[in-house]
């Protein structure tokens, strides 16, 4: 810190977490102020709540600070001070010309007096004043830190999503295997070796993209400390005097933006359902016919937002999902069903989301969303982010397996309690509700959106 200038008005325009002059000043709830970029590092590394670094007051805003721009001017002017009191002292003088180097070579990275500005080794460069100079970088820089921390941000969430799918991936396929166990038993007991056949393939199939999606998940972490690395080389280089700044560039901002590129994003897995043998022959025989009554239902207009919510950012809800709004059509069965086995057919092909399955009967809504109710057994096709995700309810679980096209079956089974869905173009099981599920009147159901 400079003699010049009061040291007590210098400790004022220090960032409490690195002891440089503040870059990007923000202030919290309490009052500190910080460098934005040390500030969101610090948080970054600790457990929620976040908590003033100085005081451990609780905060209730983490981004969107708003820079405070009388901090920043102050930290300016300090700076420009600091500046013109580097470039007066007499061991920074031009050595040939003893003049003042006031000028920034912008090609050789050099500084200048004004005459050797005019001297043919530098009079075709584009020159500046260094205070110019040291300000349009250092903005730079931090254009560059905010693009880098977004990045960040997306690879944490992306991070996050990966882990959660290689968690529900685990329990998909045990899960899966004892489904198609359970639909041979249930619905074509003579085939044992097609069964293991079948089981033997998910197996197979889903170890590979096991090792897929684990493999990705390296990938992530990787990519996270190489951005975090390169968003604390920028941090460092904004702290340094103007001088020392502008000399020791180099490639460092082009270097920031080839490590944004080439974003890592998860995996969506999808496991193909092998078809079983006389699956739609078998299941013909308990076929009925099922009646619906058909309502537009303006206030079901939001059924679908929570779960194109969690498709399209990984269940974090600090993202603002737009949904495009349009007339919803819910419909339930006329028929009451509380015993026997029975089967129905329902076309999705023009749909864009859609559910199907069934749902208590008399069904009385609660506080909660249509999917997150205990009474209401679906299959749900969500359309989000250029692609279609499916979902089971009764809890929400989300099922990576091929979206079916034309018509889905739907088996529903009060014998064993047990609630089975079917791709009917590929006559394969999609995902059966273990046995003693329910015990209680159903009603068909069945919900789509244009949107």
């Amino acid at each position: 810190m400079d003699s010049d200038i009061p040291q007590a008005f210098q400790q004022e325009l220090t960032c409490l977490i690195c002891l440089n002059y503040l870059v990007d000043p923000v202030t919290t709830g309490c009052g500190h102020s910080f460098c934005r970029p040390c500030l969101y590092l610090s948080w970054e590394e600790t457990e929620a709540p976040a908590k003033c670094p100085t005081c451990r007051e609780e905060s209730s805003q983490q981004t969107h600070f708003k820079t405070s721009i009388l901090l920043k001017n102050m930290v300016s002017y300090v700076r420009r001070a600091n500046l013109c009191q580097f470039l007066s002292s007499e061991e920074h003088l031009c050595g040939t010309h003893k003049e003042t180097k006031m000028i920034f070579c912008e090609e050789d990275k050099n500084l200048l007096c004004w005459l050797c500005s005019k001297s043919q080794e530098h009079e075709t460069h584009k020159h500046s004043s260094i205070e110019g100079a040291a300000e349009h970088y250092r903005e730079k820089l931090l254009r560059q830190m905010s693009s880098l921390w977004e990045k960040i941000q997306e690879n944490k969430r992306n991070l996050n999503e990966e882990s959660r799918i290689i968690r529900i991936w685990n329990e998909n396929l045990s899960i899966k295997s004892m489904m198609i166990k359970f639909a041979y038993t249930r619905l074509n007991p003579y085939l044992h070796e097609e069964e293991n056949q079948q089981v033997q393939r998910l197996r197979k199939e889903g170890k590979k993209i096991l090792q897929k999606l684990k493999k990705n998940e390296v990938t992530m972490i990787q990519k996270r400390k190489h951005l975090r690395e390169m968003y604390e080389e920028l941090m460092k280089m904004c702290h340094k005097p103007d001088v020392e700044m502008l000399q020791d560039l180099g490639d460092i901002l082009t270097r920031s933006e080839s490590v944004q590129l080439c974003m890592p994003q998860p995996v969506r897995p999808e496991l193909n359902a092998g078809p079983i043998t006389g699956l739609i022959d078998r299941l013909s025989r308990y076929r009925v016919e099922i009646s619906f009554s058909n309502d537009i239902c303006n206030y079901n207009s939001v059924l679908f937002d929570n779960l194109r919510r969690l498709t399209s950012t990984g269940g974090h809800q600090d993202v603002t999902f737009n949904s495009q709004r349009s007339i919803n059509f819910a419909s339930r069965g006329t028929q009451v069903f509380t015993s026997g086995e029975h089967y129905w057919e329902l076309d999705v092909d023009d749909s864009c989301s859609w559910a199907v399955g069934v749902c208590r009967d008399p069904w009385i809504r609660k506080n909660d969303t249509l999917f997150e109710s205990e009474d209401v057994f679906l299959l749900v096709c969500v359309k989000g982010d250029n692609h279609y995700s499916i979902f089971t309810t009764a809890p929400v679980f989300c099922q990576y397996i091929h979206k079916p096209l034309g018509r889905v079956g739907v088996f529903l089974d009060f014998n064993t309690g047990s609630l089975s869905f079917f791709n009917i173009a590929k006559s394969s099981l999609m995902w059966s509700f273990p046995p003693g599920s329910f015990n209680f009147p159903l009603r068909p159901f069945f919900f789509t959106s244009g949107a």
